[in-house]
Formats: structure tokens, sequence, C-alpha cells
């Protein structure tokens, strides 16, 4: 039986990617969608309570290991190196942590976001069933192997800086991390409407305040602890009301230009 229509959301063109984001915690509790952001929650919740339990186990015998090497009187200096490595490792990893969530969650990821476009637009929810997840799972995840083709070697090198340049690297990485960050999430509603990867990198160029501020505080939220769990449907329901709001806009009129 379809779904009732839900009244079209208001159109308020908001400059600034950071609401967006935060706009995407009220949009996963709209009827209709909350059973769509479930498989992605969970799976969140799966990888990252690993990830971090594991990591937290390998820092602890690391720095017990480094401790004893040290003379008593420096003792002081787990203090320091907690804090620190805790830190390190909420901005090295966070992304890539990200990166295998929405390997594994991509083809729910992008039925999530056609949903959500639904309802943004005030259209009946598709019912949807696993037929359809199963059927775009060879689209989904060749455009999330382009995204890691697109990302592997640029972090390679943003890697090495981070290392050899300790506080500028870290910023660097930060700025690189945010920018994927948002090609990542903003990248769903492109994919649903078959736009090739390529245009959807050279619209978000275009103001890249908006997808820098966007990415910025996804990249944020993706290192605080409990919160990082909402992080990814959160973020992707934001990111469709960026596309609904904007960048829809914009590749309908790229399109009458090249008609």
């Amino acid at each position: 039986m379809p779904s009732t229509p839900i009244p079209p959301q208001k159109k308020i063109i908001i400059d600034n990617g950071a609401s967006y984001f935060f706009k995407g915690f009220s949009l996963i509790r709209q009827k209709g969608i909350r059973r769509f952001v479930f498989i992605p929650l969970f799976i969140n919740i799966l990888l990252f309570s690993y990830a971090f339990y594991y990591v937290y186990l390998e820092l602890s015998t690391h720095i017990d290991s480094l401790m004893s090497w040290l003379p008593s009187w420096l003792n002081w200096l787990s203090v320091v190196l907690w804090p620190l490595a805790v830190l390190t490792v909420l901005v090295v990893f966070s992304f890539l942590f990200s990166t295998v969530a929405n390997w594994l969650a991509a083809p729910f990821n992008g039925l999530l976001s056609e949903k959500m476009e639904s309802i943004l637009h005030g259209q009946p929810v598709p019912t949807g069933d696993m037929l359809d997840i199963v059927k775009d799972v060879p689209r989904t995840l060749h455009r999330e192997w382009q995204k890691l083709v697109y990302y592997i070697p640029r972090a390679l090198g943003f890697f090495i800086i981070l290392w050899v340049l300790p506080v500028f690297g870290q910023i660097i990485w930060f700025l690189f991390v945010s920018w994927m960050m948002a090609i990542q999430y903003k990248d769903y509603p492109f994919d649903n409407h078959k736009i090739p990867f390529t245009q959807m990198k050279q619209l978000l160029k275009q103001n890249q305040s908006l997808s820098y501020s966007f990415g910025i505080t996804v990249a944020v939220f993706s290192m605080i602890p409990i919160v990082n769990l909402l992080v990814m449907p959160v973020a992707i329901c934001g990111a469709t009301a960026l596309w609904v709001d904007y960048y829809e806009d914009m590749v309908r009129s790229e399109s009458l230009e090249q008609a």
C-alpha cells in the first residue's frame, strides 16, 4: 500500500553547510524515513564500537611500552602522551573508519538519500525492498571505488605532510578530510540522479565555503565518541536537503545551458 503523501518541505537556501548537517538531526526523525535510517546507523555503531575499542587497546599497549623505557621521573609524560595520542587517532582515523563504514553501507545510504529526497519534495515515500538494494549494489560500489581512487593518492601525500610538519600537517590533513567528507555524503543524491563523479566534484568546487563548512562539521562530529555513531544517517539526510535546496537547480541550469 503506498505511503501517505507528506507535505513538501519549505525550501530555504542557507549558504552555510553546517546548518544542513544540523538539519539532518531533525530529518532522520521524519515519519516514513526511520526504517531506512536503521541499517546505516547499525553498521556505524557496529564498526565504530569495534574500531575505537581496538584502537584504545593498541594505544594503551604502545604507551605503556614507551613509558617503560623512560626513567621514573618522566612518568608525568603519560599525562601529555595520552591526550596527544587520542587526538591524533581521532583526526587521522575518523575518516578511515567512516570510509569503511560507507563502503559497507553504500547501497543502504543511497536508498536513504532517495527516500529523504522524496519527503523533501512532498512526494510519497517509495516502499522499497531488498531487491531495490541488490540491483543498486554494482552501481553504488563502483561509485565508492571512484571515491577511493580519488582519495588514496591524495591521502598518502597529506599523510606524509602530517608526520613531517606536526602542527601545519594536522591542519592540512583535517581540511583534506573535511573536503572528502563533503564529497562522500553529498555524492549520494548526485549518484542517485546519475550525475558523473567528475561533474559532481566540479559543482562542489563552485561553492567551496558551502562544501567545507559542511565537511568540517561532519569531520568534527565524526571525532566525538557516541555522537559519531549518528553521523552517517544525519550527514546523508543533511546532504540530501542541500541537494534539493541548492545543487538540484545548479544541475538543471547546466543541463539547460548544454541543451
